[in-house]
Order: structure tokens, then C-alpha cells, then sequence
């Protein structure tokens, strides 16, 4: 109950407004800690070097917790909405200079999801986690929140467990330890593309006969998506050292989501699923937060020196988990999918 008391550290000496605004980002942060426990459960359990297939529905519950929790904090603008502007103004000077960006537990959610220190925006004076470094110290609440971010930043994400533990998919029957491993994925990405191509040739006949597009339009639109999906599938766009892991990953996703129906596979596709869900409550989560932002005060200067909902804009353009977005353009339907290889060892284990 004492946490309300605002700058006075009385919490009758606030306005009713004041009040509300303190009570309603108080419990953001509660939701926050909350959802940082279950990340780093999921990811711990998905760390492992060998994940026991029942494993994989108890990682799904730990995020779909995390999911709702953003959810509800989405929904929660609505309450801070009920604030005007002009009732805001009348309290806002006694914010500054702090600021939305400096909650550090979202910053912590950021990084042990895989946001990578190279995808931030500039918030208008740096980089957010140097301006949270900057003016935490000094003062024990600001060193226990730098704390809290420097062990989050040493520690493995949940993208890059994620990344480890597709990486040991089993692609056509073969592992990354069994002989051939390599040309074995390769094969798979070869006879996907070229039922991509297939299904592709089938499209194109079909807007070209209802004079949606021109011939011409039609191979040059086709070709430049059968470029890319090569481009992609193979990793071009990955460090020479790092691109046979890659691929493999990629092809992994690919495979989880074109046979999900598969015994083995169910479960996995759930829980690429269920990340890519809680990547779209986040990115939901920012717009609504910038949304209200601009409702409430424009597009003034933010309290702490950001540029505002200007840089709350830019932040909507996250995306961590990029390979499992990327891949639904890659997607087919049942019936173009290439033959499926050694398909008992997708199904359920005799006992």
C-alpha cells in the first residue's frame, strides 16, 4: 500500500488522475515479473541438450501463460484511456525525467526473448539500454534494475534455445549426427522448392486466365518469390561459418509446419506457434502503448527526453523470432507438399 504515495510519499496528496497513473503502470510491472518467470522457465526447459518429448507441452503451457499476460496488459490501456489530456498535463512535469522506456523489466522480457542489441531503435538520446545504465547509477533501485539487465544479457534467450533445439529436428529421417546429414536437408529444400515452383505455375495460370495480371507480370513476379524462398532456405543472408546451421533450422521450421499433422511433429508445431503469438501479443502490446500515447499527450517530447510516440512507433517493427515469420510465406497446401520420407519415425513409439 505504500507504493502509491507518489514524489510526496503520500498518496493523499495526489490527485485522483496521478493516482490512477501510478496504480495502472505498478501493475504492468507485477504482469512483467511475472511473465519474466515464465520465459525463463520455457527457455530453460527448451535449453536442454536432449528435450524429452513430453517436455514440449509443458514449455507451450509456460508461454501460453506469457501470452495471456501480455494480452491482458494490451487491454489494460483502456483504463489508462480514461485519462484526458488535460487531466494528464495537470500532473505530468512531476514525471520527468522519467519515462515509459526505462521500465527495465521490459527491456529484461526484450532480451531473454532474443531481441538483439543490433534490431534497437534510437529513442532519441541513444540506445535505451545505455540510457538506462546512465541513470541508474548511483541509486540502489537503479543499480538492482542494471543488475537485472546484465544477467539477462549473459544468459542464453529463448531464440537461441529455440534455434539449438530445431536444429536437432529430425528432416526426412536424419539427424545432424547420422552420415549425410547435410545433403539429406538439401535434398528436402530442393524438392520443397521445387514443389513451390509447381504450385506456382498453377497460380500464375490462374491469374493470367482471369486477366488479374499480364504473362509478363505473372514470370517476373514468380520468379523473384522462387528466388527469395532459395535465397532464404540456403541462409544467404548468414555468415559463411554460420550458414549450414542455419539452413538446417530454417528447413526445420519448414518441415515442423508442412507435417504438422504427424505425431512427432504436433507438439513442435504448437510451440513455434505459440512463440509466434507471443512475438504478436509484444507487437501488439507496442502499438496499443504508442496508440495511447498519442491519444493522451500528441506527439510532444517524451517526459524522459525520447522522441515520443515517434520511437514508440519504430519499436512496432520488432520482430525476434524473423525465421518463423518468414517461413509462412513459404507455406503450402497439404496436397503440393513433397512425398514424405521415413515417416514412421514421426509417429507414436510402440510400448
Amino acid at each position: 500500500m505504500g507504493l502509491q504515495g507518489g514524489l510526496e510519499g503520500d498518496e493523499d496528496q495526489l490527485l485522483n488522475d496521478e493516482l490512477h497513473f501510478i496504480v495502472v503502470h505498478q501493475a504492468f510491472e507485477l504482469w512483467f515479473k511475472l511473465a519474466i518467470r515464465e520465459i525463463r522457465q520455457a527457455r530453460n526447459q527448451l535449453a536442454a541438450p536432449h528435450v524429452p518429448e513430453p517436455q514440449i507441452p509443458q514449455v507451450v503451457h509456460h508461454l501460453r501463460r506469457v501470452n495471456t499476460i501480455l494480452r491482458l496488459c494490451g487491454q489494460q490501456f483502456e483504463v489508462m484511456e480514461t485519462l484526458t489530456p488535460q487531466d494528464f498535463l495537470a500532473f505530468r512535469d512531476k514525471l520527468i525525467p522519467a519515462s515509459g522506456f526505462q521500465s527495465f523489466q521490459m527491456r529484461e522480457i526484450e532480451i531473454l526473448l532474443g531481441l538483439l542489441e543490433s534490431q534497437r531503435v534510437e529513442s532519441g538520446f541513444g540506445n535505451p539500454l545505455e540510457a538506462i545504465r546512465r541513470m541508474g547509477k548511483g541509486t540502489p533501485t537503479g543499480e538492482l534494475a542494471i543488475a537485472h539487465l546484465e544477467k539477462a544479457l549473459s544468459e542464453l534467450s529463448l531464440r537461441k534455445s529455440m534455434q539449438n533445439w530445431l536444429y536437432r529436428t529430425p528432416i526426412q529421417g536424419s539427424t545432424p549426427d547420422m552420415p549425410g546429414d547435410d545433403e539429406a536437408v538439401k535434398a528436402f529444400v530442393e524438392s520443397y522448392l521445387g514443389a513451390m515452383a509447381a504450385r506456382g505455375e498453377v497460380q500464375k495460370g490462374q491469374l493470367i486466365a482471369s486477366g488479374v495480371i499480364t504473362a509478363e507480370f505473372a514470370d517476373e513476379k514468380f520468379a523473384k518469390i522462387g528466388t527469395l524462398a532459395r535465397s532464404f532456405l540456403y541462409a544467404d543472408d548468414v555468415e559463411e561459418s554460420d550458414q549450414e546451421r542455419a539452413r538446417r533450422v530454417r528447413a526445420a521450421i519448414l518441415f515442423i509446419e508442412s507435417y504438422r499433422d504427424l505425431p512427432l511433429l504436433a507438439w513442435p508445431r504448437m510451440l513455434l506457434d505459440t512463440i509466434v503469438e507471443t512475438e504478436e501479443m509484444l507487437v501488439i502490446f507496442r502499438s496499443r502503448h504508442a496508440r495511447m500515447v498519442e491519444r493522451v499527450i500528441g506527439r510532444r517530447i517524451g517526459t524522459g527526453g525520447s522522441a515520443g510516440v515517434d520511437y514508440l512507433d519504430k519499436t512496432t517493427s520488432y520482430r525476434i523470432f524473423t525465421d518463423l515469420w518468414s517461413i509462412r510465406t513459404l507455406l503450402l497446401p497439404k496436397v503440393a507438399l513433397p512425398a514424405l520420407e521415413f515417416g514412421d519415425t514421426y509417429g507414436f513409439a510402440d510400448v
